[in-house]
């Protein structure tokens, strides 16, 4: 019984000794929770993506190489240029004047047969005795047949004159008996006026529309129509 005291007593001891000198210690899943519970969602720190930023409206600039039509000095020069050709019948100068992609339509009758001349054709267009059919005669209902310089001429001579009335994109007539409608909506033109005299009260005016194509940034006479008064 004496042996047993002092071992009791020692082993007391022994616990009280270790429990000093092993502090409480923190439980091993605490820094985990604690980590959790402190890092913010992820989502918190996403950035905005650029993309969902309000876009700048964009201004689209066409450049344009040819000035608006009835502003563009090339046209009333074109206009000009076609003029002198008519008054001194001068092929080379009209050639030059003609589209080189379509020709040249002409209608010598508002609902007549149109004639197209290549480059090549109109340098003779003065010259050639070529009997043509433009149509039939809106007077005498019999076609009318012959030469450009015999049909067409006399005419043209008359209206490209240097005082003539030249309007732009507008069909310019003296009195009518019908519509006068342009029929290439997708060509501008210029119209070619001459008023007719007082000796027979305006009746024998007439008028020429000139359209235009544009080839590299240049006009070029591609139509011709002629309006006059009918009966």
């Amino acid at each position: 019984m004496k042996k047993t005291l002092p071992t009791l007593a020692g082993c007391l001891v022994l616990i009280a000794c270790s429990l000093q000198a092993s502090p409480a210690s923190t439980p091993t899943s605490l820094p985990t929770a604690i980590s959790q519970m402190t890092a913010a969602p992820s989502s918190t720190f996403t950035a905005v993506p650029a993309f969902t930023q309000t876009p700048v409206p964009t201004q689209t600039t066409v450049a344009t190489t040819i000035p608006a039509f009835c502003n563009d000095p090339q046209a009333r020069e074109l206009i000009a240029s076609f003029s002198n050709a008519i008054a001194t019948s001068n092929g080379e100068l009209l050639a030059s004047l003609i589209s080189p992609a379509r020709g040249m339509d002409v209608r010598f009758y508002r609902d007549g047969k149109v004639i197209n001349y290549d480059v090549e054709h109109a340098r003779f267009v003065f010259e050639t005795t070529f009997q043509a059919d433009w149509g039939l005669s809106f007077g005498s209902g019999q076609p009318t047949v012959g030469a450009f310089k015999d049909i067409l001429l006399p005419s043209l001579k008359k209206v490209f004159v240097a005082n003539a009335e030249v309007t732009c994109n507008q069909i310019k007539t003296g009195g009518t008996t019908y519509v006068a409608e342009w029929p290439y909506p997708y060509m501008d033109f210029y119209s070619v006026h001459f008023p007719g005299t007082d000796q027979y009260g305006g009746l024998d005016w007439e008028t020429w529309l000139a359209g235009m194509d544009h080839v590299g940034g240049r006009p070029y006479i591609a139509a011709l129509m002629h309006f006059v008064w009918e009966p």
